[in-house]
Order: C-alpha cells, then sequence, then structure tokens
C-alpha cells in the first residue's frame, strides 16, 4: 500500500475518533471533509481496516443510515448492538431518525 493512501486512512480515523457518543456519520461526509469528496468508498476501506485501532467504525454508515459495513464487525449483529448501546435506534439494518443523530465533520471540526 502507497504512503499517501495510509495518510489519508490516519486522517480518515482523525475524524472517526471525533463522532460524539450517540451520534453517526457517513463515508461520504468524511471523504468531503477531508476534500475528497468522491472517495467515500475509500474511507469505507478505511472502516474496514481499522481493526484493532481504536476507532469508533461502528458510527460510520452509509449516506441513507444502513449499516452498510455491518459484516465487518465480529458477531452477527454487534455494528447495530454498539450503536443501540449509545441510544442509537436501528430497524432492519437502518438508522432510525438519522438526520437527528447525523454528525456532519464539516459543521463541527474547524
Amino acid at each position: 500500500m502507497q504512503l499517501d493512501t495510509l495518510s489519508f486512512f490516519d486522517k480518515v480515523y482523525e475524524v472517526a475518533k471525533q463522532i460524539p457518543y450517540g451520534r453517526v456519520t457517513s463515508y461520504g461526509a468524511i471523504a468531503k471533509y477531508l476534500g475528497a469528496a468522491r472517495s467515500a468508498r475509500m474511507v469505507g476501506y478505511a472502516m474496514n481496516g481499522s481493526h484493532g485501532k481504536d476507532v469508533p467504525a461502528h458510527r460510520v454508515v452509509n449516506r441513507k443510515g444502513v449499516l452498510t459495513g455491518k459484516h465487518h464487525f465480529d458477531g452477527t449483529n454487534l455494528m447495530q448492538q454498539l450503536l443501540e448501546s449509545e441510544g442509537v435506534e436501528v430497524i432492519e439494518n437502518q438508522i432510525q431518525n438519522f438526520e437527528v443523530v447525523f454528525w456532519d465533520p464539516s459543521k463541527h471540526l474547524s
């Protein structure tokens, strides 16, 4: 893997670590914040590789609030269980009241 790709991943991890407890953001919102608006998929790859890095990857979902990364977590419903333990309601892999719990890094980070 190239060094510039790794540094992008590190930037993604730093943004993800800022997502408040009980809130979520999207792959695209992180990509946009990092100035790479068309790189939502790369943010997803970063989240997939975040195990053991103390990154709350369960708080990053797709732009519609769907738990698209859930198969990268150990256990059948671990991503949903982590979100629900923070008070985020999930029904059929979809975050409820997504616009209420959505956290936009562009509005909260400088």
